[in-house]
């Protein structure tokens, strides 16, 4: 048997054999062909198998040995086909094509080996070969294999959890995820059996029973409901997995419940696991799920940390539906409060429509009676009150406009309009404003080919939001407004030669109440929703609206809406407006603008950058009595015109629209006091402060600040960023006047108290100077 030398243990067992007693007979009498087959199969490290003879006598290497798991060493010198019966269904023709002299090749062959003591699934890929002996015909089959069964098993418990993750992605509550786990799971059944979902109430006390898989509900193995207070042995311990953090292995199921009715093997699964399912931040499980292990597979290693995998992914799926269920609740709770706010904002305005409605009509009969006319010193404050009300009328419309279009409430007139010379119209009642700002309007609306479907009030707002801000926010150069036909729509386009607009602000741009920061207008006014608005009555056409720009270059806005009538709801085409109409005309929008120029209406000067003469001639007769100045910073021209008016009556007054300006005028004359509204374009109330506080020249110069925002917060950031006093809008006359007179005489007791300080000092240095 030299021949036989090494090949390991299986080796070792071959020479330990007495053959002669099998149907092979001696070694010594092997035909040359076998011999040279098993060398050949002992001195490979790849698992073969040899079948010999009629008998099909098994001879196999140390790589085939775990194969035959508890068949060995019985397995060595066995019929092939008696070891492999259990195999048969999957090997049998393979091997009986090979017998006939056919090479077989399987691959990833799905085989139930009973090789353990169980019927066991497991995978292979393996050939049988036929071996030729001396006669030529075929002695034997040379079966090399290699065993797949943990690396299939992992793909496809892997597929499970992709499928998992897939399932649960779109849900949107944590019972829809539930539900999405189980469907999922039941078609995953040969890796688990059975899956029962208990859902645990919110104190811990009680487990419901939500999704069975597997098994069929309320029965003694799936009851609906377990009282977790009150563990039994004949059920799930679902009460210890709440009180551990650890998944529970449960053994002996058919010694507990007998057979369980479930797929998809006819063998009882003898095992389960208990998981646990707690969210983050959770103090016990959410759900805890039972889950099967298959009747064909051991509870290996790799087979337990596919049910850890299962946990977490079931953690996973459930979290993310808890958490777009609690954002639902919240987007929910806010589209709440977004609707009571809209109710709000449109009761409110309906509310204060009728009031400014009542103030604004006698104002206008009161200014137009020619028969009474009123005195020049009451015309100016009944003007005064006319523009902001109206001010305050176009806010309050804008308003109602947004809650109107929240509401669906919104009441468009869809008409046929020559669309070009509407909006030519509409663009020249700004021309006389632009061309004494120096600017220049350029108006190009060439003919249309047809008749444009749109709201006549809401293209007029789009307009003239349009051509309020390109005016706010151009100094130089020109305004243009360009209305064409582009294929099968409509294309208006507002363009300026402005201050342009930062990359990063254009996405923001059209959000309601955004403000570009820092951005240097006519006016820091602005309820920061006119192009909002304008978004949303263009989106009512069926329309966008795009916008281009570059900082120092100007900017562009592009509407752009439909020709036709086919994208409009067919009930508002050419009806009648049954709600009120928000519709003010051009005045609101011109007259806002007029008080951003320095020059007004009517030629007056606005800024006044020296003591007017109404000043001088209300300054105190008395020489003696030196009248104090003080300069008034705001950017409102109505309230400068204003607090001046009030002022002037007892103090010289310097009025400017900013602080850039306030700083100019204190470098020439430095005032007695400086009065400053907080929110200005190009340099605030804060910033002029920090500035004069800075100066050792300005450091103690009395400075109150103006402000509309009222509250103790921010009276108290105004005092600590060193104001003398804070001023909130409105105020009365004899408020601002009392305040103005207390901050001037607290610094005229500063100045003596300076003056006496000094002037002692002198007087202790002379006698010192005078004792040494």
């Amino acid at each position: 048997m030299d021949w036989l030398i090494g090949g390991g243990e299986m080796g070792k067992l071959i020479r330990s054999i007495d053959w002669s007693k099998t149907p092979l007979g001696a070694i010594a009498s092997w035909p040359q062909s076998l011999r040279t087959t098993v060398s050949l199969c002992l001195a490979s490290n790849f698992p073969i198998s040899i079948s010999w003879g009629p008998n099909y006598i098994q001879i196999y290497n140390d790589g085939y040995w775990p194969i035959c798991g508890k068949k060995h060493p019985h397995s060595m010198g066995q019929d092939f086909r008696e070891c492999w019966a259990s195999a048969w269904p999957a090997i049998g023709e393979a091997f009986n094509r090979a017998c006939e002299g056919e090479a077989s090749y399987l691959e990833n062959q799905r085989i139930f080996l009973d090789r353990n003591g169980y019927m066991e699934e497991t995978f292979f890929t393996f050939s049988f070969s036929p071996i030729r002996d001396e006669t030529g015909g075929v002695g034997g089959l040379f079966h090399p294999v290699i065993e797949l069964t943990q690396q299939t098993l992992a793909e496809r418990r892997l597929q499970v959890l992709r499928d998992l993750s897939d399932q649960t992605t779109d849900t949107k509550t944590v019972s829809a995820a539930i539900a999405a786990v189980a469907q999922t799971l039941a078609q995953h059944d040969l890796d688990l059996p059975f899956v029962l979902i208990y859902l645990v109430d919110s104190d811990a006390k009680q487990a419901r029973l939500v999704e069975s898989v597997g098994l069929p509900k309320d029965t003694i193995t799936s009851p609906t409901l377990v009282n977790l207070d009150a563990a039994s042995l004949t059920m799930w311990p679902l009460a210890d997995v709440v009180r551990s953090p650890h998944s529970l292995q449960v053994d002996g199921l058919q010694d507990r419940w007998g057979e369980l009715s479930c797929g998809p093997y006819p063998e009882s699964p003898q095992t389960a696991l208990v998981l646990p399912i707690r969210l983050p931040g959770a103090e016990h499980p959410m759900v805890l799920l039972v889950a099967g292990v298959s009747s064909r597979r051991p509870l290996d290693q790799p087979y337990r940390q596919f049910y850890k995998m299962l946990g977490d992914a079931v953690t996973n799926g459930l979290s993310k539906a808890r958490a777009y269920e609690a954002e639902s609740k919240r987007a929910e709770a806010l589209a709440e409060i977004d609707r009571a706010k809209t109710v709000f904002f449109s009761n409110v305005s309906h509310e204060f429509r009728t009031p400014l409605t009542l103030m604004l009509a006698p104002l206008e009969d009161a200014l137009s009676d020619t028969e009474a006319p009123l005195p020049p010193s009451q015309r100016d404050r009944m003007e005064i009150v006319q523009r902001n009300g109206l001010r305050l009328l176009k806010l309050v419309n804008t308003l109602l406009d947004f809650s109107r279009i929240e509401a669906g409430r919104i009441q468009a007139v869809y008409q046929p309009t020559d669309l070009s010379k509407w909006t030519a119209e509409l663009a020249s009642t700004f021309r006389s404003l632009i061309e004494r700002a120096g600017l220049s309007l350029v108006v190009e609306c060439a003919p249309l080919s047809a008749p444009v479907y749109v709201d006549r009030e809401m293209w007029e707002k789009i307009v003239f939001n349009l051509l309020s801000n390109a005016f706010k926010f151009t100094f130089a150069g020109q305004i243009t407004v360009r209305l064409q036909d582009v294929a099968d729509r409509i294309e208006l386009t507002v363009a300026d030669t402005g201050i342009g607009i930062s990359s990063n602000e254009i996405p923001h741009l059209f959000e309601r109440f955004h403000r570009v920061k820092e951005a240097q207008g006519r006016s820091f006014e602005g309820s920061g929703i006119g192009l909002s608005l304008v978004q949303e009555l263009v989106k009512l056409h069926g329309g966008t609206v795009h916008i281009t720009s570059e900082l120092g270059q100007g900017s562009c806005f592009r509407v752009v809406i439909p020709t036709g009538f086919a994208h409009l709801p067919s009930e508002h085409i050419g009806t009648s407006r049954t709600l009120a109409s928000t519709a003010m005309g051009a005045s609101a929008y011109i007259e806002e603008a007029w008080r951003w120029l320095p020059i007004g209406r009517d030629g007056e000067e606005i800024l006044s950058f020296a003591p007017s003469a109404s000043s001088a001639s209300s300054a105190p007769s008395t020489p003696s009595t030196p009248c104090a100045r003080i300069l008034l910073v705001d950017d409102n021209a109505d309230m400068r015109d204003y607090a001046k008016r009030l002022l002037e009556q007892r103090y010289q007054v310097q009025a400017v629209a900013d602080g850039i300006e306030a700083i100019a005028a204190v470098s020439q004359h430095i005032p007695d006091l400086v009065l400053t509204d907080v929110m200005m374009p190009r340099l605030d109330g804060f910033g002029l402060l920090r500035e004069l506080r800075s100066n050792p020249q300005t450091r103690e110069l009395p400075i109150i600040l103006l402000s509309a925002r009222a509250g103790e917060e921010s009276r108290i950031e105004g005092l600590a960023a060193g104001a003398d006093d804070y001023l909130i809008k409105p105020f009365s006359t004899r408020e601002l006047l009392i305040r103005v007179e207390a901050a001037l005489k607290l610094a005229q007791i500063r100045r003596e108290a300076a003056i006496r300080g000094r002037a002692g000092e002198a007087v202790t240095k002379c006698k010192l100077n005078s004792l040494v």
